[in-house]
This record gives C-alpha cells, sequence and structure tokens, in this order.
C-alpha cells in the first residue's frame, strides 16, 4: 500500500513542474504576450525618430504630450546612447542594428558612405525593414532620410530602398519648407505654404491616411522622421513667439576652457564673445519651437491609433539620432564631439506588457532598436548578422530592469574641406562646420573611439586617430560634466585595460558586440 502510494506520488511529480520550470513556462508565455496581444498577430510598431534632440540640456522640456503619452504610459531609458553622434552614420546604425565600423558609413558626406551605392549595394539590403517585409509586415515611411538620399551619385529620388511599401523621403538635409520629397520613388516639390508644406506635419498626415488605408489583417510598422529641432529651426507660425525668454543652460560644461581635451576643443575663444552668445542662445529658442509641432504630431498619432482601436496592440518609439550642444567647453552648436551632451539621447517606449511610468537604468543604444523590432515581429535573432541586442524582455512586467552589457563603443570619423574655411583662413585647411567668430567643430581629424562603461564605473576612455594620439579618460561619477580629462592621473592598468576593450570593440561583429565579458 505504502508502495502504491509512493509511485503515485512520484507519478505526480514527474507530471507537475517545479517551482523553476513553471516561472520559465510563464516566462515563455509571458514574452509572447509582449510580442503580440493576441500570439497570431504580432504588434504593430511606431518608430518617431527625432533630429538633434538632446536630453542632457533640456530638450524633452517642450515634449510634455509626448511624455505623458509615451514616457508615463511606458519606459523611459535614463542610459539611451548612440553609437556615434551625427545624423547619417547614427541611422544606418539604427536601420542596420550595427556599429559604424561595421555598416562603414563613417559622416554625413557623400565619401564616408552616407546612402552611397556601397551602402545601398550592402547593408541597407540587409536593414531591418527587410526582414520586418518578409514577416508580411506593412512598412510606411516618411521624413528625413540620409543626408546624400536623392542625391544624383546616389540613385536620384527614383531609387527607393527595400523593405518599404510607402515611401515619402526628404531630398538631402533637415528642411521646413522647400523642399523635395520621394513619393514611391516619384518627385515631389514642396512650398512655403504652411498648411500643404510644412513638413512635420505633412509626414504625421501622410501616416495617418496610411493608417486608414491599410490591411487590418496585416501588421503595421510606421517610422516617421520629422525635421525637428534640426537647423534651420522653422517653426510653425503659431509656435514663433514661443519660449522668448529661454536662454541655454548656463551650468556644467557651459563656456568652459577645454582645457586637457583635443586639440579642436582647445580651439574655441573663452569666453565666448557675446555674438556667439547671442547665437547659439537663439538657436536653443528655435529648437524648443519647432519641438512643439513634434509633440502635437504624437499626440495626434496616439489618438487615431486609438480610434481604430489598435493602440493596445502597438509598440511606440520616440528617440533622437544623436544628441546636441549649445555653448559646452564654449563650443556654439553642433553635436560629433564624444562627450554626454552629444552621445546621449531620448527613449522612450510605450506598449503591450510594459509595465508604466517605469525609469531603466541600464545602458542602451541605437543599434538595439533594430533588433528589437524584429524580436517584436517574432523573428529568430540569430538569423540576423546585427550588434545590438533586443531589450523587449527588459520592459517586461517580470524584468529586474537589467540588460548584460558592461561596455559599449562610441565611434566617429571627422569631416573637413581640403581648402581653408574662408571665414576662417587663419586655422587653416582640413576643418568644417565652422561658425560664428571662426570656431570649427569638426575636423578630419577629429576622429575617434571610446569605450564607456556603467557597470563597474561610471568612466569613458577615449582615443583619438590623429598625430598626438591624444586620449581623454573621464570619471563620470565625480565629474559628471567630464571637465577633466584624468587621463594622467589613472591607474595605468586600468588605462591598459580599457585600452584592451577599446580594440575589441573596434573589431567586434555581432555576437562579439554583446560580450558580457570583454
Amino acid at each position: 500500500m505504502a508502495s502504491s502510494e509512493a509511485r503515485t506520488r512520484q507519478k505526480k511529480r514527474q507530471r507537475t513542474p517545479n517551482g523553476g520550470v513553471r516561472a520559465a513556462l510563464f516566462l515563455a508565455l509571458f514574452t509572447c504576450t509582449l510580442r503580440c496581444s493576441e500570439c497570431e498577430k504580432p504588434s504593430n510598431i511606431v518608430l518617431i525618430l527625432a533630429d538633434d534632440q538632446d536630453v542632457y540640456l533640456g530638450g524633452m522640456t517642450p515634449m510634455k504630450k509626448t511624455k505623458a503619452l509615451i514616457g508615463d504610459a511606458g519606459a523611459t531609458f535614463s542610459n539611451a546612447f548612440t553609437a556615434t553622434p551625427l545624423c547619417c552614420p547614427s541611422r544606418s546604425s539604427i536601420l542596420t542594428g550595427q556599429y559604424p565600423h561595421n555598416h562603414s558609413v563613417r559622416n554625413n558626406s557623400l565619401d564616408g558612405n552616407c546612402s552611397s551605392p556601397l551602402w545601398q549595394k550592402g547593408p541597407e539590403t540587409t536593414a531591418f525593414p527587410v526582414y520586418l517585409s518578409k514577416q508580411h509586415y506593412q512598412t510606411f515611411y516618411a521624413g528625413k532620410y540620409l543626408n546624400q538620399y536623392g542625391k544624383k551619385e546616389t540613385g536620384n529620388v527614383g531609387y527607393v530602398p527595400p523593405g518599404w511599401d510607402q515611401w515619402h523621403a526628404l531630398m538631402g538635409n533637415s528642411q521646413y519648407y522647400n523642399y523635395t520629397l520621394s513619393v514611391n520613388g516619384k518627385e515631389e516639390q514642396h512650398g512655403d505654404n504652411y498648411e500643404k508644406d510644412y513638413l512635420t506635419d505633412l509626414i504625421l498626415n501622410r501616416s495617418l491616411h496610411f493608417l486608414d488605408d491599410r490591411s487590418p489583417q496585416r501588421p503595421f510598422f510606421i517610422m516617421l522622421s520629422p525635421p525637428a529641432p534640426h537647423s534651420p529651426w522653422t517653426a510653425a507660425p503659431q509656435y514663433e513667439k514661443n519660449f522668448t525668454d529661454v536662454k541655454a543652460p548656463r551650468d556644467g560644461s557651459f563656456d568652459k576652457p577645454g582645457k586637457d581635451k583635443h586639440w579642436l576643443l582647445r580651439q574655441p575663444s573663452n569666453p565666448m564673445p557675446s555674438t556667439s552668445l547671442n547665437f547659439l542662445d537663439n538657436a536653443y529658442r528655435k529648437r524648443w519651437q519647432t519641438l512643439l509641432s513634434v509633440d502635437d504630431m504624437v499626440e495626434a498619432l496616439v489618438k487615431k491609433l486609438e480610434e481604430l482601436k489598435v493602440l493596445n496592440n502597438t509598440y511606440i518609439f520616440y528617440t533622437s539620432d544623436n544628441g546636441y550642444h549649445t555653448g559646452q567647453f564654449s563650443l556654439p552648436i553642433d553635436k560629433r564631439q564624444l562627450y554626454d551632451f552629444d552621445i546621449r539621447i531620448p527613449l522612450m517606449v510605450r506598449g503591450p506588457g510594459i509595465k508604466p511610468q517605469q525609469t531603466l537604468p541600464a545602458p542602451v543604444l541605437n543599434i538595439d532598436l533594430a533588433p528589437t523590432f524584429l524580436d517584436i515581429s517574432g523573428l529568430n535573432l540569430s538569423f540576423v548578422n546585427m550588434d545590438g541586442q533586443s531589450f523587449l524582455s527588459q520592459m517586461s512586467f517580470l524584468s529586474n530592469g537589467q540588460l548584460a552589457r558592461p561596455y559599449f563603443l562610441v565611434e566617429y570619423t571627422g569631416e573637413g574641406h581640403l581648402d581653408p574655411d574662408p571665414a576662417c583662413p587663419k586655422l587653416g585647411p582640413g576643418l568644417s562646420q565652422c561658425f560664428p567668430d571662426c570656431v570649427c567643430e569638426d575636423a578630419y581629424n577629429n576622429t575617434y573611439a571610446c569605450v564607456r562603461t556603467l557597470a563597474e564605473h561610471n568612466l569613458q576612455y577615449c582615443e583619438f586617430a590623429d598625430t598626438e594620439s591624444f586620449v581623454e579618460v573621464y570619471n563620470l561619477t565625480s565629474d559628471p560634466h567630464q571637465l577633466e580629462n584624468i587621463v594622467k592621473k589613472v591607474d595605468p592598468t586600468l588605462l591598459q585595460a580599457m585600452n584592451q576593450r577599446l580594440i575589441k570593440l573596434q573589431s567586434c561583429e555581432g555576437d562579439s558586440c554583446r560580450a558580457t565579458k570583454i
């Protein structure tokens, strides 16, 4: 009798999973819920990509609706970074899920591989929209694409990148009026009429038409890339008088000398002359004004998704291609530098299974967006060659918010002109992005690679490819504004370890970029 009862209990134990197995099964079921609301149909995805929007200097302040409708309704990432602080290489990283050294787009120039034939024949053929199309997503793009897109050398406006069903892409760099679009490969000219031509509003309206006309049987992916807050900072008429008393923040590294930094940061006059201060304050205000239309865009899009009863099964991502600076280290305006104000970006996500009002501290890069989109679509990520990693599970109700990435890479290849800038001939050739008072923001040898860690220590180690072999090291725990380059004070063994990590990251590809120990 006792033996029979023991056998019965043993069979029950064999049929009943233990706690660990039950937890694993529950997590698998929850991951399915994260990917889709019905598990037969993957969730929809919307990506809103701002142009040059910082998070470090208050760039999200005008975005009250966006923060309420996306951030408060989901997750805000407090340590989101771009793999490179410039439009074209950053957007190429978003599309491919790869670091610049793997997709080979180095800067905004055609020589830097921006939207070049080499890009089109190579990395662009395996960008995330290609995979989403194979997953039967209806795909829609509107706004700025890559800076050299639509030029004669890159196939004119007749060229439509693979994977996009609906294509409304801007030719060239950001504009608000008087631009040319490629509409499914056909040229469309626009003027300066607000109701018909203001680009931020136009791409919103076309996305709303797409939502009305789409097939409800298939999921959709929408990517909207407004020009704001990129120059020329043209606000919508109703917002031209907003923020008239606002000035760029004067704290942190504002108007501090670039002591012990790369030579480019040792050039600006310090303190800054009033002409530069007035220039950057004006730019700061206008940037905020242009963002109010983006804030309206988010509100209208969320409202439309709610009306169509698909909001609860749609992930909405909001981010930017890079950060920005206005006066930091006496640099008037730009990006392209290795410091937090240029490499930190906003990132907020709402969607199925995402707990609202989360702030997630684990580092996330823009190369992680593509694998996250494909993860949502249900694609097996082992089939794709991407350097980033999905952060879908990190946003779930069950996640502890941690993501294994002890180190990551930031890299940039500088741009310059062969001839001296006519306004600044004393500075000689090899420079670009020269602003008032002969402050040039970029140069051929503004070429660097950095390894950053937030795990053991909040450290940044950077090497320049120049004749000085210049090195910058910052402890952001004790020096959050990166005022002091401590390369001469750091233990040499730590410098050696960071150098070895940087070497490995600069040659990493796929899985090796995600190694937990480098």
